[in-house]
């Protein structure tokens, strides 16, 4: 199975719980989110590519500031329920598309803002997603990229990225803030890094909604357990396997 299959087979049979998941549906990052698109209510015919857009809280989101939001993700069943929840919502100007992150099936300079939200340490080439994200937004228009990060400490970074491959197979990499700052630079952006902020993570849930199989569930109580104390009190660890993340968003504007 190829890696994106691999993507759209893991979420696409829990695309449900990631629409109820507290995680994602909530968090101060949605209202900065808005914040952050705010320029965009006055203008007309505005239009928002939520890249990766998973159950579709970030298209939500924007759709509260721009006049049309593209939800896109790689899994048609992540797609269905976005499509139903923003018809409940009464959101009639989200709407739908299936493709890959690296190969954008847009025009140039087509969107005013790009959003990713909890989407790209799964993505399989991220450069050349900035690539396609800088060619698809509009010369004055705007990124903003949320996600999990990485550790720039090798040891507490290896215990992560071990613990989210268990977890969830389709994981990629958490990139640490120095390089999410050098990829956007490299694809053309003037960029800035917030200070990271901590999201709690309840395990018994946070398995579950993946379906983790019971022997990764045990081996990353297993990791959770052998931890360095420095990797146990970086990450919050507790005893039930209870832990907290790190995640930053990354703005961005393209350079001239």
């Amino acid at each position: 199975m190829q890696q994106q299959e691999l993507v759209a087979a893991q979420f696409g049979a829990t695309a449900n719980a990631y629409l109820t998941s507290a995680v994602h549906a909530q968090g101060a990052d949605l209202e900065q989110l808005k914040q952050a698109l705010a320029h965009l209510k006055p203008v007309a015919h505005s239009r928002v590519l939520d890249l990766g857009c998973g159950a579709g809280h970030a298209s939500f989101a924007a759709a509260t500031v721009a006049n049309e939001v593209v939800a896109y993700d790689l899994s048609a069943e992540m797609l269905d329920v976005v499509a139903g929840a923003a018809r409940d919502r009464g959101l009639t100007n989200v709407r739908t598309q299936q493709g890959t992150a690296e190969q954008l099936p847009f025009d140039d300079a087509s969107f005013c803002a790009v959003v990713s939200r909890m989407s790209a340490h799964h993505w399989r080439d991220v450069p050349a997603a900035l690539r396609e994200i800088r060619r698809v937004v509009k010369p004055n228009g705007k990124v903003v990229l949320i996600d999990i990060v990485g550790a720039e400490d090798p040891l507490c970074d290896t215990w992560l990225q071990s613990v989210e491959l268990l977890r969830d197979p389709s994981h990629i990499r958490d990139y640490t803030p120095t390089r999410w700052a050098e990829m956007f630079e490299t694809a053309g952006f003037h960029v800035e890094v917030s200070p990271a902020w901590r999201i709690d993570i309840e395990f018994s849930s946070w398995v579950a909604r993946m379906r983790t199989p019971e022997v990764a569930v045990a081996a990353i109580r297993h990791l959770w357990e052998k931890a360095p104390a420095e990797v146990r009190d970086r990450y919050h660890v507790q005893p039930d396997g209870s832990f907290a993340l790190e995640a930053v968003m990354v703005t961005a504007s393209p350079r001239e």
